[in-house]
């Protein structure tokens, strides 16, 4: 079981910047592949980043690729998503999740484990 809490989420302006952390509480966060996905109002929850259980592999939606850098911290059972040049269209809910194995890494539905989600608010 791993529990995970979002925090970071505001309101800022388009073109500044946001980091974002997800901390898990359980002794194997080494062990997940962890990702961040958002969910906006009238849209289904949308894949933003990936990254491997050992922080060596990363991935992104195109949208948000060389703007969002998502990383983790395996000693503190932290993941982090810094966020540059926000634009109002990445207004969402972000999400952090976990799984036991890469494949399918863009599909919420094969994640077990979800934190309850911290809002992005950039306005134009």
């Amino acid at each position: 079981q791993v529990y995970l809490v979002e925090s970071g989420g505001g309101l800022v302006q388009a073109g500044e910047s946001l980091r974002l952390s997800c901390a898990a509480s359980g002794r194997t966060f080494s062990s997940y592949v962890m990702a961040w996905f958002r969910t906006a109002p009238g849209k289904e929850r949308e894949f933003v980043a990936a990254i491997t259980a050992s922080g060596s592999g990363t991935f992104y939606l195109g949208s948000v690729r060389g703007r969002f850098t998502i990383s983790r911290d395996n000693a503190k059972n932290t993941m982090y998503l810094q966020m540059n040049s926000l634009k109002p269209e990445d207004s969402a809910v972000y999400y952090c999740a976990a799984k036991n194995y890469l494949t399918n890494y863009e599909r919420p539905d094969k994640y077990d484990f979800w934190g309850r989600g911290t809002q992005v608010t950039v306005s134009s």
